[in-house]
Protein backbone atom coordinates (compact mmCIF):
# COMPACT_ATOMS: atom_id res chain seq x y z
CA UNK A 1 0.00 0.00 0.00
CA UNK A 2 1.46 3.24 -1.37
CA UNK A 3 0.44 6.65 0.76
CA UNK A 4 1.19 10.39 -0.03
CA UNK A 5 3.19 11.81 2.62
CA UNK A 6 3.14 9.62 4.90
CA UNK A 7 5.49 10.39 8.29
CA UNK A 8 5.42 7.87 11.73
CA UNK A 9 4.96 11.10 13.74
CA UNK A 10 1.09 10.95 12.32
CA UNK A 11 0.33 8.04 14.27
CA UNK A 12 0.06 9.29 17.74
CA UNK A 13 -1.37 12.61 16.50
CA UNK A 14 -4.46 9.87 14.92
CA UNK A 15 -4.68 8.70 18.48
CA UNK A 16 -4.99 11.35 19.60
CA UNK A 17 -7.98 13.10 17.00
CA UNK A 18 -9.44 9.45 16.97
CA UNK A 19 -9.99 9.95 21.24
CA UNK A 20 -11.05 13.86 21.12
CA UNK A 21 -13.71 13.04 18.49
CA UNK A 22 -14.98 9.49 20.19
CA UNK A 23 -14.81 11.90 23.64
CA UNK A 24 -18.09 12.85 22.41
CA UNK A 25 -20.19 10.43 22.65
CA UNK A 26 -19.64 9.97 26.35
CA UNK A 27 -19.47 13.25 28.18
CA UNK A 28 -22.83 13.23 28.43
CA UNK A 29 -22.92 10.76 30.46
CA UNK A 30 -22.16 11.42 34.24
CA UNK A 31 -23.63 15.18 33.81
CA UNK A 32 -27.16 14.19 32.90
CA UNK A 33 -28.16 15.61 36.05
CA UNK A 34 -26.99 18.70 35.93
CA UNK A 35 -28.47 18.84 32.36
CA UNK A 36 -31.41 17.76 33.91
CA UNK A 37 -32.06 20.67 36.41
CA UNK A 38 -31.01 22.91 33.36
CA UNK A 39 -33.73 21.90 31.14
CA UNK A 40 -36.25 21.23 33.99
CA UNK A 41 -36.72 17.89 32.90
CA UNK A 42 -36.78 14.02 34.22
CA UNK A 43 -34.26 11.46 34.70
CA UNK A 44 -35.79 9.47 31.98
CA UNK A 45 -36.54 12.18 29.45
CA UNK A 46 -32.73 13.25 29.83
CA UNK A 47 -31.11 9.52 29.87
CA UNK A 48 -32.13 9.73 26.17
CA UNK A 49 -29.49 12.00 24.95
CA UNK A 50 -27.12 9.30 25.36
CA UNK A 51 -29.26 6.72 23.55
CA UNK A 52 -29.49 8.51 20.61
CA UNK A 53 -26.01 9.43 20.26
CA UNK A 54 -24.81 5.86 20.63
CA UNK A 55 -27.90 5.15 18.12
CA UNK A 56 -26.24 7.89 15.95
CA UNK A 57 -22.77 6.35 16.04
CA UNK A 58 -24.17 3.08 15.34
CA UNK A 59 -25.62 4.06 12.36
CA UNK A 60 -22.67 6.26 11.44
CA UNK A 61 -21.13 3.00 11.51
CA UNK A 62 -22.79 1.42 9.01
CA UNK A 63 -23.76 4.32 6.63
CA UNK A 64 -20.26 6.51 6.58
CA UNK A 65 -17.81 3.74 7.93
CA UNK A 66 -17.73 1.64 4.43
CA UNK A 67 -17.09 5.09 2.46
CA UNK A 68 -13.63 4.75 4.19
CA UNK A 69 -13.07 2.18 1.44
CA UNK A 70 -14.62 4.31 -1.34
CA UNK A 71 -13.82 7.74 -1.19
CA UNK A 72 -10.46 10.03 -0.48
CA UNK A 73 -10.86 9.31 3.50
CA UNK A 74 -8.73 12.06 4.52
CA UNK A 75 -11.40 14.21 3.14
CA UNK A 76 -14.22 12.46 4.48
CA UNK A 77 -12.57 12.59 8.19
CA UNK A 78 -12.38 16.56 7.60
CA UNK A 79 -16.11 17.00 6.23
CA UNK A 80 -17.22 14.90 9.52
CA UNK A 81 -14.97 16.74 11.54
CA UNK A 82 -15.90 19.99 10.31
CA UNK A 83 -20.32 19.08 10.95
CA UNK A 84 -18.95 17.87 14.25
CA UNK A 85 -17.43 20.76 15.69
CA UNK A 86 -20.61 23.18 14.61
CA UNK A 87 -22.76 20.30 16.07
CA UNK A 88 -20.99 20.85 19.51
CA UNK A 89 -21.22 24.10 19.13
CA UNK A 90 -25.21 24.42 18.91
CA UNK A 91 -25.62 22.60 21.74
CA UNK A 92 -24.10 24.85 23.90
CA UNK A 93 -27.02 27.47 22.19
CA UNK A 94 -30.24 25.00 23.06
CA UNK A 95 -32.40 24.94 25.74
CA UNK A 96 -34.75 22.68 24.37
CA UNK A 97 -34.93 19.36 25.08
CA UNK A 98 -36.47 18.12 21.86
CA UNK A 99 -33.53 20.23 19.73
CA UNK A 100 -30.78 18.84 22.06
CA UNK A 101 -32.04 15.14 21.13
CA UNK A 102 -31.58 15.78 17.58
CA UNK A 103 -28.17 17.55 18.04
CA UNK A 104 -27.36 14.07 20.59
CA UNK A 105 -28.15 11.94 17.48
CA UNK A 106 -25.41 13.88 15.13
CA UNK A 107 -23.28 14.23 17.64
CA UNK A 108 -23.24 10.40 17.64
CA UNK A 109 -22.91 10.42 13.50
CA UNK A 110 -20.25 12.93 13.07
CA UNK A 111 -18.23 11.09 15.20
CA UNK A 112 -17.75 8.44 13.27
CA UNK A 113 -14.21 9.85 12.03
CA UNK A 114 -12.78 8.00 14.76
CA UNK A 115 -13.47 4.73 13.52
CA UNK A 116 -12.39 5.25 9.81
CA UNK A 117 -8.84 6.37 11.45
CA UNK A 118 -8.61 3.19 13.22
CA UNK A 119 -8.36 1.01 9.63
CA UNK A 120 -6.73 3.41 8.27
CA UNK A 121 -3.62 2.90 10.41
CA UNK A 122 -3.83 -0.43 9.78
CA UNK A 123 -2.68 0.74 5.93
CA UNK A 124 0.17 3.32 6.94
CA UNK A 125 3.77 1.64 7.94
CA UNK A 126 2.62 -2.08 6.92
CA UNK A 127 5.48 -3.52 8.96
CA UNK A 128 4.32 -1.79 12.06
CA UNK A 129 0.81 -2.33 11.42
CA UNK A 130 -0.19 -4.11 14.45
CA UNK A 131 1.72 -1.48 16.58
CA UNK A 132 -0.14 1.15 14.57
CA UNK A 133 -3.99 -0.07 15.38
CA UNK A 134 -2.99 -0.54 19.06
CA UNK A 135 -1.69 2.97 19.31
CA UNK A 136 -4.69 4.35 17.58
CA UNK A 137 -6.94 1.76 19.45
CA UNK A 138 -5.49 3.02 23.15
CA UNK A 139 -6.60 6.77 22.08
CA UNK A 140 -10.08 5.47 21.40
CA UNK A 141 -9.98 4.10 24.97
CA UNK A 142 -8.53 6.81 27.02
CA UNK A 143 -11.03 9.41 24.91
CA UNK A 144 -13.83 7.06 25.66
CA UNK A 145 -12.87 6.38 29.81
CA UNK A 146 -11.04 9.97 30.16
CA UNK A 147 -14.33 11.56 28.76
CA UNK A 148 -16.80 11.28 32.29
CA UNK A 149 -13.55 12.81 34.08
CA UNK A 150 -13.25 15.30 31.72
CA UNK A 151 -16.78 16.73 31.50
CA UNK A 152 -17.85 15.94 35.38
CA UNK A 153 -14.97 18.28 36.26
CA UNK A 154 -16.00 21.29 33.54
CA UNK A 155 -18.84 20.90 34.58
CA UNK A 156 -18.48 21.54 38.64
CA UNK A 157 -16.55 24.45 37.72
CA UNK A 158 -18.08 26.10 34.37
CA UNK A 159 -21.42 24.33 33.88
CA UNK A 160 -22.23 21.72 31.13
CA UNK A 161 -22.42 23.90 27.99
CA UNK A 162 -18.59 24.51 28.80
CA UNK A 163 -18.50 20.91 28.16
CA UNK A 164 -19.85 20.99 24.75
CA UNK A 165 -17.85 24.21 23.39
CA UNK A 166 -14.27 23.12 25.07
CA UNK A 167 -15.09 20.13 22.89
CA UNK A 168 -15.94 21.90 20.02
CA UNK A 169 -12.84 24.38 20.30
CA UNK A 170 -10.80 20.91 20.38
CA UNK A 171 -12.03 18.92 17.43
CA UNK A 172 -11.78 22.00 15.38
CA UNK A 173 -7.77 21.96 17.00
CA UNK A 174 -7.50 18.14 15.62
CA UNK A 175 -9.42 18.65 12.19
CA UNK A 176 -6.89 21.42 11.55
CA UNK A 177 -4.00 19.23 12.62
CA UNK A 178 -5.08 16.52 10.77
CA UNK A 179 -5.61 18.71 7.22
CA UNK A 180 -1.71 19.21 7.67
CA UNK A 181 -0.85 16.01 8.61
CA UNK A 182 -2.73 13.17 8.01
CA UNK A 183 -1.89 11.64 4.58
CA UNK A 184 -3.48 10.52 0.94
CA UNK A 185 -4.80 6.89 1.59
CA UNK A 186 -5.85 5.48 -2.19
CA UNK A 187 -9.11 3.80 -2.03
CA UNK A 188 -9.58 0.30 -3.48
CA UNK A 189 -13.31 -0.43 -3.79
CA UNK A 190 -14.47 1.22 -7.43
CA UNK A 191 -18.16 -0.15 -7.58
CA UNK A 192 -20.98 2.18 -6.56
CA UNK A 193 -22.20 2.90 -2.69
CA UNK A 194 -25.24 0.77 -2.76
CA UNK A 195 -22.98 -2.35 -4.21
CA UNK A 196 -20.38 -1.07 -1.30
CA UNK A 197 -23.18 -2.07 1.18
CA UNK A 198 -24.49 -5.05 -0.10
CA UNK A 199 -21.09 -6.02 0.09
CA UNK A 200 -20.57 -5.03 3.43
CA UNK A 201 -24.30 -7.29 4.38
CA UNK A 202 -22.86 -10.08 2.63
CA UNK A 203 -19.97 -10.54 4.95
CA UNK A 204 -22.56 -10.92 7.80
CA UNK A 205 -23.73 -14.28 6.12
CA UNK A 206 -20.41 -15.06 4.98
CA UNK A 207 -18.63 -15.14 8.30
CA UNK A 208 -20.20 -17.21 11.59
CA UNK A 209 -17.37 -15.84 13.34
CA UNK A 210 -18.13 -12.34 12.94
CA UNK A 211 -21.60 -12.86 13.52
CA UNK A 212 -20.65 -13.92 16.68
CA UNK A 213 -18.22 -11.52 17.63
CA UNK A 214 -20.69 -8.85 16.83
CA UNK A 215 -23.47 -10.10 18.86
CA UNK A 216 -20.69 -10.46 21.96
CA UNK A 217 -19.70 -6.93 21.66
CA UNK A 218 -23.52 -5.98 21.51
CA UNK A 219 -24.60 -7.72 24.81
CA UNK A 220 -21.23 -6.86 26.36
CA UNK A 221 -21.08 -3.05 25.72
CA UNK A 222 -24.31 -2.85 25.96
CA UNK A 223 -24.10 -3.71 29.60
CA UNK A 224 -20.67 -0.87 29.91
CA UNK A 225 -23.06 1.85 28.51
CA UNK A 226 -26.00 0.70 30.98
CA UNK A 227 -23.81 0.45 33.80
CA UNK A 228 -22.32 3.89 33.58
CA UNK A 229 -25.96 6.01 32.98
CA UNK A 230 -27.77 4.13 35.64
CA UNK A 231 -24.27 4.81 37.45
CA UNK A 232 -24.31 8.69 37.71
CA UNK A 233 -28.38 8.72 39.06
CA UNK A 234 -27.00 5.75 41.77
CA UNK A 235 -23.92 8.10 42.65
CA UNK A 236 -26.01 11.34 42.88
CA UNK A 237 -28.69 10.31 44.84
CA UNK A 238 -29.32 9.05 48.55
CA UNK A 239 -27.61 8.33 50.26
CA UNK A 240 -24.21 8.74 48.52
CA UNK A 241 -25.63 12.37 46.84
CA UNK A 242 -22.15 12.75 44.92
CA UNK A 243 -21.58 15.77 43.10
CA UNK A 244 -20.34 15.43 38.96
CA UNK A 245 -17.05 16.46 39.78
CA UNK A 246 -17.06 13.29 42.02
CA UNK A 247 -18.95 10.95 39.87
CA UNK A 248 -16.31 11.97 37.13
CA UNK A 249 -13.63 10.26 38.68
CA UNK A 250 -14.86 6.95 38.40
CA UNK A 251 -13.78 7.24 34.75
CA UNK A 252 -10.04 7.49 36.24
CA UNK A 253 -10.66 3.97 37.66
CA UNK A 254 -12.07 2.91 34.44
CA UNK A 255 -8.83 3.91 32.37
CA UNK A 256 -6.57 1.83 34.78
CA UNK A 257 -8.74 -1.02 34.13
CA UNK A 258 -8.11 -0.43 29.67
CA UNK A 259 -4.38 -0.54 30.44
CA UNK A 260 -4.98 -3.97 31.37
CA UNK A 261 -7.38 -4.82 28.85
CA UNK A 262 -4.98 -5.44 26.19
CA UNK A 263 -3.32 -8.64 28.06
CA UNK A 264 -6.41 -10.40 26.81
CA UNK A 265 -5.48 -9.61 22.94
CA UNK A 266 -1.98 -11.85 23.67
CA UNK A 267 -3.70 -14.34 24.46
CA UNK A 268 -5.96 -14.46 21.27
CA UNK A 269 -3.25 -14.39 19.27
CA UNK A 270 -2.27 -17.45 20.97
CA UNK A 271 -4.87 -19.43 20.17
CA UNK A 272 -6.61 -19.04 23.80
CA UNK A 273 -9.89 -17.41 22.30
CA UNK A 274 -12.67 -19.38 23.99
CA UNK A 275 -10.60 -19.36 27.24
CA UNK A 276 -9.72 -15.15 27.02
CA UNK A 277 -13.19 -14.64 26.46
CA UNK A 278 -14.77 -16.90 29.28
CA UNK A 279 -12.45 -14.94 31.84
CA UNK A 280 -13.60 -11.66 30.46
CA UNK A 281 -17.24 -12.19 30.14
CA UNK A 282 -16.85 -13.92 33.58
CA UNK A 283 -15.56 -10.78 35.09
CA UNK A 284 -18.31 -8.53 34.11
CA UNK A 285 -21.03 -11.07 35.87
CA UNK A 286 -18.71 -10.82 38.98
CA UNK A 287 -18.57 -6.96 38.60
CA UNK A 288 -22.36 -6.85 38.37
CA UNK A 289 -22.77 -9.47 41.29
CA UNK A 290 -20.28 -7.27 43.70
CA UNK A 291 -22.18 -3.64 43.03
CA UNK A 292 -25.64 -5.87 43.33
CA UNK A 293 -24.65 -7.36 46.62
CA UNK A 294 -23.44 -4.35 48.01
CA UNK A 295 -24.76 -1.17 46.50
CA UNK A 296 -23.20 1.77 48.62
CA UNK A 297 -19.71 0.04 49.41
CA UNK A 298 -17.52 2.40 47.50
CA UNK A 299 -14.30 0.11 48.13
CA UNK A 300 -16.85 -2.41 45.94
CA UNK A 301 -17.73 0.00 43.15
CA UNK A 302 -14.36 1.09 42.83
CA UNK A 303 -13.42 -2.75 41.99
CA UNK A 304 -16.52 -3.17 39.90
CA UNK A 305 -15.72 -0.56 37.70
CA UNK A 306 -12.09 -1.66 37.36
CA UNK A 307 -13.22 -5.11 36.49
CA UNK A 308 -15.92 -3.88 34.99
CA UNK A 309 -14.07 -2.23 32.67
CA UNK A 310 -11.31 -4.96 31.92
CA UNK A 311 -13.92 -7.27 30.72
CA UNK A 312 -15.22 -5.52 28.45
CA UNK A 313 -12.55 -3.93 26.79
CA UNK A 314 -10.86 -7.01 26.93
CA UNK A 315 -14.10 -8.74 25.28
CA UNK A 316 -13.95 -6.01 22.58
CA UNK A 317 -9.80 -6.48 22.02
CA UNK A 318 -10.30 -9.98 21.73
CA UNK A 319 -13.24 -9.30 19.16
CA UNK A 320 -10.94 -7.35 16.67
CA UNK A 321 -8.31 -10.22 17.09
CA UNK A 322 -10.92 -12.66 15.73
CA UNK A 323 -12.42 -10.58 13.09
CA UNK A 324 -9.42 -8.85 11.45
CA UNK A 325 -8.11 -12.28 10.74
CA UNK A 326 -10.84 -13.25 8.25
CA UNK A 327 -10.73 -11.02 5.60
CA UNK A 328 -7.18 -8.73 4.87
CA UNK A 329 -9.01 -6.68 2.05
CA UNK A 330 -12.39 -5.91 3.83
CA UNK A 331 -11.57 -4.85 7.15
CA UNK A 332 -13.40 -1.33 7.12
CA UNK A 333 -16.14 -3.41 6.15
CA UNK A 334 -15.97 -6.03 8.80
CA UNK A 335 -15.44 -3.22 11.39
CA UNK A 336 -18.44 -1.69 9.85
CA UNK A 337 -20.42 -4.79 10.63
CA UNK A 338 -19.10 -5.54 14.22
CA UNK A 339 -18.80 -1.67 15.31
CA UNK A 340 -22.44 -1.19 13.48
CA UNK A 341 -23.92 -3.97 15.83
CA UNK A 342 -21.68 -2.56 18.67
CA UNK A 343 -23.42 0.81 19.55
CA UNK A 344 -27.02 -0.46 18.48
CA UNK A 345 -26.07 -2.79 21.40
CA UNK A 346 -25.12 0.54 23.31
CA UNK A 347 -28.09 2.30 22.39
CA UNK A 348 -30.29 -0.65 23.48
CA UNK A 349 -28.59 -1.22 26.46
CA UNK A 350 -28.71 1.97 27.50
CA UNK A 351 -32.63 2.26 26.68
CA UNK A 352 -33.23 -0.22 28.89
CA UNK A 353 -30.84 1.06 31.73
CA UNK A 354 -33.03 3.60 31.39
CA UNK A 355 -36.48 1.72 31.80
CA UNK A 356 -34.95 -0.67 34.70
CA UNK A 357 -34.19 2.36 36.36
CA UNK A 358 -37.45 3.82 36.25
CA UNK A 359 -39.16 0.49 37.45
CA UNK A 360 -36.61 0.00 39.66
CA UNK A 361 -33.86 2.38 40.19
CA UNK A 362 -30.35 0.42 40.68
CA UNK A 363 -31.67 -2.86 42.00
CA UNK A 364 -33.99 -3.01 38.44
CA UNK A 365 -30.98 -1.62 36.85
CA UNK A 366 -28.36 -4.29 38.19
CA UNK A 367 -30.83 -7.01 37.14
CA UNK A 368 -31.16 -5.83 34.14
CA UNK A 369 -27.37 -5.93 33.47
CA UNK A 370 -26.57 -8.99 34.97
CA UNK A 371 -29.12 -10.49 32.62
CA UNK A 372 -27.28 -9.17 29.39
CA UNK A 373 -24.03 -10.17 30.76
CA UNK A 374 -25.73 -14.27 31.39
CA UNK A 375 -26.92 -13.73 28.01
CA UNK A 376 -23.11 -12.87 26.46
CA UNK A 377 -21.49 -15.72 28.42
CA UNK A 378 -23.87 -17.90 26.65
CA UNK A 379 -22.97 -16.48 23.57
CA UNK A 380 -19.32 -17.47 24.34
CA UNK A 381 -20.20 -20.45 25.34
CA UNK A 382 -22.14 -21.79 22.45
CA UNK A 383 -19.39 -20.40 19.66
CA UNK A 384 -16.26 -21.55 17.86
CA UNK A 385 -13.87 -20.72 15.90
CA UNK A 386 -15.09 -21.84 12.60
CA UNK A 387 -15.38 -19.45 9.62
Amino acid sequence: MSTSGFRPAVIPLMAVAAGVIVANIYYNQPILKEIALSLQVNESQIGKISMLSQLGYGLGMFFLLPLGDKVNRKKLILLLCALLVLTLFFITLTSSLTVLYVLSFFVGLFSTPAQIILPMAATLGKDNRGKNVGVVFSGILVGILGARVLSGFITELFGWRYVFGISSGMVLVVTLLLKFYLPEVPSKFKGSYLHLLKSTLALVSEYRVLRQAALLGAFTFGVFCSFWTTLTFHLSGPPLNYNSGIIGLFGLIAIGGALVAPYFGKLADKGNVQRSLIITVSMIIGSILLIKVFPYSIPVLILSVFFLDIGVQATQITNFTRIYSLHEEAHSRMNTIYMTTYFIGAAVGTYFGLLSWKLGEWDMATWQMLLWSVIALVIVIFSNRRK
